[in-house]
């Protein structure tokens, strides 16, 4: 079954021949992962990154331009993949409700990241008290998901476009989420339920719903903030809000880009399909992670 479709972003830095630099690391029962760790850094927190469905690797790291970026910021960045029915061909996630093969053939993918985080945080030296997770659609899906389940692992948590099952999925302890979602969306719906574009069935959580689940882990009174980003003059424009401790941190952070579709917002290809450019999904990830810190 055809998952859904990633979208991507390009970021030029003066690091941006790094991304070419990933090492191909190969791990049992044939599970891989791309990754690189910046110079010069001892025990560098780790990102990981999570193609969507239909993606790779390969085709995440050459589009997103978030190696260069995690890199020149200091942090060590993975790229795993997922499974497909053939050895080769795009790659989805089991992330519970989502998305096609993965789910359908059962595959563990909670404890296949578990191996990936391990064999980073040996192989690059990493920091195992900052690891940060993050994902597009069906990867965004995945990376809520662990995050989850593995808040005493997981540092933080970006995702876009993307929702967890929070019907089956219980938040289990506090953990920072940045979540970048359009309000047009018709992969995943921002109001829930199955988008009209989408490649597959799954009811999807609202966005909504899914914030709360966050917010009601975080174990204490947070406060809304709310401002809004309109430097380009693309008919669109970002609402902001942020769900702040008493002391001012940023626990929950949502970028609802009204009339926004399915996209990576500062993509490649973000500006053939209608994607915003007030904002940079790359940026704001790397931005909100080293808040984190």
């Amino acid at each position: 079954m055809r998952a859904l479709i990633l979208c991507l972003l390009i970021v030029l830095s003066p690091l941006g021949a790094r991304a070419a630099d990933l090492a191909n690391v190969d791990l049992a029962d044939g599970r891989r992962y791309l990754g690189a760790a910046p110079d010069g850094i001892a025990n560098p927190p780790l990102i990981i990154a999570l193609h969507g469905g239909g993606g790779s690797p390969e085709q995440f790291s050459r589009d997103s331009g978030l190696a260069p970026a995690a890199l020149e910021a200091g942090f060590a960045i993975v790229f795993p993949s997922g499974t497909s029915r053939r050895s080769v061909g795009p790659k989805v996630w089991n992330a519970g409700y989502c998305c096609g093969y993965a789910p359908a053939a059962g595959i563990d993918d909670q404890a296949f990241l578990t191996r990936v985080i391990e064999d980073a945080i040996r192989r690059y030296h990493a920091d195992p008290r900052r690891i940060y997770i993050t994902g597009m659609s069906n990867g965004a899906i995945l990376a809520e998901t662990f995050a989850a389940a593995h808040p005493a692992t997981i540092r933080a948590v970006a995702a876009v476009a993307g929702t967890m099952d929070v019907a089956h999925v219980r938040v289990r302890g506090p953990v920072p989420l940045l979540h970048i979602h359009g309000t047009a969306d018709d992969h995943v719906p921002f109001a829930g339920g199955t988008g009209e574009k989408s490649y597959v069935q799954t009811d999807f959580a609202s966005v909504a719903d899914d914030l709360a689940a966050f917010r009601k882990a975080a174990g204490q009174p947070l406060t809304a903030v709310t401002d809004v980003i309109n430097p380009a003059a693309d008919g669109m424009r970002t609402e902001r809000t942020r769900w702040q401790t008493a002391g001012g941190h940023d626990q929950v952070v949502l970028l609802k880009v009204m009339g926004g579709g399915h996209h990576w917002p500062g993509g490649r290809r973000s500006d053939r399909r209608g994607a915003t450019r007030d904002i940079d999904a790359t940026q704001e990830i790397i931005a909100f992670f080293r808040a984190q810190s």
